[in-house]
């Protein structure tokens, strides 16, 4: 059976990226993308939910996520899930999922609307 793993986040950075330069030379590109869930209640209230998701972009990608990218920055990211087991120095076994990132595209809001326009300034990994 053929598997998928695709992943398809638009949202808000919730600070500045964290750049890496791994031993091998390869950059590396850490961030939070928070995404904003709302609804109303059967009552009228409202209500919101954000979530955060942990991005991680490679190379080129990365190199762009540090020049361009800051807190609040509204992106969409494509990538797939990444799960990782490790012993916590508690010896705990711990899981850690994140998206690795293959494409980021900036996002320009206008102020109180949708999407106004979806800049593909955007690189695959």
């Amino acid at each position: 059976m053929r598997s998928f793993n695709k992943v398809l986040l638009i949202g808000n950075l919730t600070k500045d990226p964290e750049i890496l330069d791994l031993e091998s030379g390869v950059k590396l590109a850490k961030f939070t993308l928070a995404t904003n869930k709302n609804w109303s209640t059967k009552e009228g209230e409202k209500k919101e939910q954000t979530d955060f998701h942990n991005i991680v972009a490679w190379r080129k990608l990365a190199e762009i996520c540090g020049a361009y990218l800051k807190k609040g920055s509204a992106v969409l990211v494509e990538g797939k899930l990444n799960t990782s087991k490790y012993k916590s120095k508690a010896g705990e076994n711990k899981l850690v999922t994140e998206i690795y990132a293959d494409e980021i595209n900036f996002i320009k809001y206008k102020k109180d609307q949708d999407i106004d326009e979806i800049n593909l300034v955007s690189v695959e990994a």
